[in-house]
């Protein structure tokens, strides 16, 4: 141990510094005014919520679509007036008429054989059902009314080609018509039991159906379209008026008559609007710009 020197272990210090008061008490409530600002915050937004809640975006109406391939629609029709048509008496009329759909892959005339007397001649035909069994191939049903053999339905096969040209996809053939059962109603609707609405809505209907367009333009709010109908009539009675699912309309089912005295009983969808108190019409029926 000689040689060298011991050192007394150095002293602890203690250094004391002053704080205003103010700045002590702040920092032991901060955490308690966070606290409160917190809960401040919370109850503004829930009472926001209460006042105003978010509303989902309304869907965008939805649109029937059109037939996937009109002019498919239209070759099965054409097809249909031209294959139902026909005069025993001049066969090769009825042959050339159906020459441009037909081709080596089937027999002349679609394979029709005419009787020997007689004829048949197409009043309309439309096509009321259509499935799609393949890419590109339509098989649609179409209904034709004949002066002879009636209403029958015929279903016709059109193919769109690569080239997008038409063209039959085999023979035609006569089925039933599309399934169809008795009418029911589906919906169980709440009755309107306001008096100035129901008011309101058989004065539109009243001056709809009676085509007066000056008279019906004062149930109207501002900027609704309505289309007259064509066929004048006079409103009978209004024999129900009950509310639609969604709240927004009235359906109305009416008695009226035409200028030849014919009765109908007719239903319409009629869109309402209480404007500053008082309901107004925004609809009736249908869209004229849709």
């Amino acid at each position: 141990m000689s040689g060298e020197t011991l050192h007394p272990p150095p002293r602890p210090q203690v250094r004391i510094q002053t704080r205003p008061l103010w700045q002590i008490r702040l920092a032991r409530a901060l955490p308690r005014y966070l606290l409160y600002a917190l809960c401040c915050a919370g109850l503004l937004e829930s009472a926001r919520f209460a006042i105003s809640p978010p509303r989902a975006p309304m869907p965008a109406p939805a649109r029937e679509e059109a037939s996937t391939d009109p002019g498919a629609e239209g070759y099965a029709v054409l097809f249909a007036r031209r294959y139902l048509t026909w005069n025993a008496a001049e066969p090769q009329t009825n042959q050339r008429a159906l020459e441009p759909f037909l081709g080596p892959a089937l027999e002349s005339g679609a394979g029709l054989k005419l009787p020997s007397s007689g004829e048949q001649h197409v009043e309309w035909a439309e096509v009321v059902q259509e499935r799609e069994p393949a890419a590109g191939e339509h098989v649609f049903t179409v209904a034709a009314q004949t002066d002879t053999a009636g209403l029958v339905y015929l279903s016709v096969s059109v193919a769109r080609r690569a080239g997008g040209t038409l063209a039959l996809a085999g023979y035609p053939a006569f089925i039933g018509p599309p399934a169809s059962g008795p009418a029911q109603l589906t919906r169980s609707l709440r009755e309107v039991n306001d008096a100035a609405l129901a008011t309101v809505v058989e004065r539109a209907l009243r001056n709809y159906l009676a085509a007066s367009a000056g008279e019906l333009a004062a149930d109207l709010t501002r900027g609704a379209q309505v289309s007259l109908p064509a066929l004048a009539l006079t409103l009978e009675s209004v024999q129900r008026l009950d509310w639609s699912p969604d709240g927004r309309s009235v359906v109305a089912v009416v008695q009226a008559q035409d200028a030849r005295g014919v009765q109908y009983s007719l239903a319409y969808e009629i869109d309402v609007a209480l404007v500053q108190g008082r309901w107004e019409i925004s609809a009736l029926q249908m869209d004229p710009d849709a």
